[in-house]
């Protein structure tokens, strides 16, 4: 089963702990309102890659730590997302979701579409809709004050300093093309004054 993928930043430091190749899905039923990434909200879109694809240059980008899936909504394709975890995962890399789902709702649902599977090939999990109203600025990773990492593996440490520095957002030319991640509360705003209309 193909990926229909939104995005993909090969090395950034503003999508988890160390440097990693980030993946942002096509695609999200949930449809938070204030999320940086409305234009991702449609299921048709991006480009179709194969997961072992994916997973191949994933695992020969050198220099990082690990892979973060993001979207979009990664458990709306949880099953090609996780065969993608399990094989970045065998070849040594960590695996980090961000989810608008509660785990307590993957879990009820875990035998519907994979989710499981991708649970289980995960490392970090950020989960939680996104709440423009709880901006959280605090936490690294985190959108909102609703949202929960959970440690779903003992390959990290909630006493790894990593966890407590400061949000942070990136900026990449690319030919003609700027692209812009990080931390949620700060990406809109910075894309409302680049146009003109903050």
């Amino acid at each position: 089963m193909d990926l229909r993928v939104a995005q993909i930043v090969p090395c950034t430091e503003a999508e988890g702990p160390g440097r990693r190749f980030a993946v942002w899905v096509q695609g999200c039923p949930l449809r938070c309102s204030g999320c940086c990434n409305p234009e991702m909200f449609p299921h048709d879109g991006g480009v179709l890659v194969a997961p072992r694809e994916l997973a191949r240059r994933a695992i020969e980008t050198l220099g990082i730590e690990g892979i973060s899936l993001l979207g979009g909504e990664p458990f709306a394709q949880a099953a090609g997302c996780a065969t993608f975890a399990r094989a970045v995962r065998q070849a040594g890399l960590s695996v980090m979701v961000f989810t608008g789902y509660t785990l307590a709702e993957l879990r009820a649902g875990e035998e519907a579409g994979g989710a499981g599977e991708l649970l289980a090939a995960s490392d970090l999990l950020v989960d939680g809709r996104f709440e423009k109203e709880q901006l959280d600025p605090s936490r690294r990773w985190i959108g909102s004050r609703n949202q929960v990492l959970h440690f779903l593996s003992a390959r990290y440490s909630p006493t790894d300093p990593r966890f407590s520095t400061s949000n942070t957002a990136e900026l990449r030319l690319t030919g003609k093309e700027l692209t812009m991640n990080g931390w949620p509360g700060l990406v809109p705003d910075l894309r409302r004054r680049a146009r003109g209309t903050a």
